[in-house]
């Protein structure tokens, strides 16, 4: 009985060793380098994207959740370039969402400008501002043209004309 326990275990031990982990290569990370990517050229099985229409809500202080949102619409802005079409973007700032302008990082400027270069409107909530005593001459490149009476009104207000929500957080 220990005997077939012990080929039992020595079986499923050589089993999980097998499946485990990929084989490395003789040659070492070099050669594991060179190997191909896993990624690929899209296939668009499509027409081109022409005029997409987004509405981006930031409602968190999380600097993660900031600049994923804002990595997010810059992959957008060049897959559509890159794909024929154009990226009408509004991130609609509101609650706690404002703090991503408050003195953001050398980085998140750079993000926030080349999104403005390519016509990403950022919208500042009115009521977001009165709540936490902010004037919005002390938030990063805003100006009273993005100013909005309510973010959260803002964003149902986009959406009933045409201008659909992606909330890239969950």
């Amino acid at each position: 009985m220990k005997h077939r326990t012990a080929m039992l275990s020595s079986t499923l031990l050589a089993i999980a060793l097998a499946t485990a982990a990929p084989a490395r290569s003789a040659e070492g990370p070099a050669a594991e380098a060179a190997a191909p990517s896993a990624f690929v050229e899209p296939r668009v099985a499509h027409e081109p994207y022409g005029e997409v229409r987004i509405v981006v809500p930031l409602t968190t202080d999380d600097k993660g959740v900031q600049k994923m949102k804002l990595r997010n619409i810059g992959n957008g802005v060049k897959a559509v370039e890159q794909w024929g079409g154009k990226l009408d973007v509004k991130v609609v700032l509101y609650a706690r969402g404002l703090t991503l302008l408050k003195e953001p990082d050398e980085a998140t400027r750079k993000q926030l400008d080349f999104l403005r270069a390519h016509g990403v409107q950022v919208e500042v909530c009115r009521n977001s501002l009165a709540e936490q005593g902010i004037d919005f001459h002390t938030l990063y490149n805003v100006v009273d043209a993005d100013i909005v009476p309510s973010g959260f009104v803002e964003v149902s207000f986009l959406q009933a004309r045409h201008q659909y929500t992606v909330d890239p957080s969950n």
